[in-house]
């Protein structure tokens, strides 16, 4: 764990065939004027069924694929992207099909691989969680916590990163 870090959390709700996000503001850590900057260490998921919390998301029945998908971005987004495009921070996706009545199997691919050595430096003032899904049962609300800690760079520095994550 990281010297003197914090904890940022936030959720989105994503229904079938749409999408959905949310702002989280870092205008508190993020300045990049008084040098100040957010650095993520650690990014940590949930998915779970929006109306059941202690259910997984299901799928919607037999022989029925069905996914649930996050990105957490610099800029907000109208879809779900790719790794490729400089704003996405991370990404993850969870799968569900039911192979025979009664009988789900849940799956997870692309579920927020991780592996920063220093961490995800942020110099802008909100980033974004957004959300999609099809074939559930019901809505899912995606979670997650962000550990960070704050540091401070040089004024050019500082500027430089924030406008190259607009």
């Amino acid at each position: 764990m990281a010297k003197d870090s914090f904890f940022i959390r936030a959720s989105v709700t994503v229904n079938n065939g749409g999408f959905s996000q949310t702002a989280l503001g870092l205008g508190s850590y993020v300045d990049a004027l008084g040098k100040s900057v957010l650095r993520i260490h650690n990014i940590s998921v949930q998915y779970r069924d929006a109306v059941t919390p202690s259910a997984p998301p299901m799928s919607n029945g037999v022989g029925t694929r069905a996914e649930t998908v996050y990105q957490l971005t610099t800029q907000s987004k109208t879809a779900i992207g790719y790794a490729d495009d400089r704003s996405t921070i991370a990404s993850g996706m969870c799968e569900a099909a039911e192979q025979t009545t009664g009988q789900l199997t849940n799956e997870a691919s692309d579920l927020s691989p991780q592996t920063w050595t220093n961490g995800y430096l942020i110099g802008v003032e909100e980033i974004y969680l957004g959300g999609h899904q099809s074939g559930m049962v019901n809505a899912t609300r995606i979670s997650i916590v962000l550990e960070c800690t704050v540091e401070t760079l040089s004024q050019s520095a500082s500027m430089a990163l924030a406008l190259s994550q607009q």
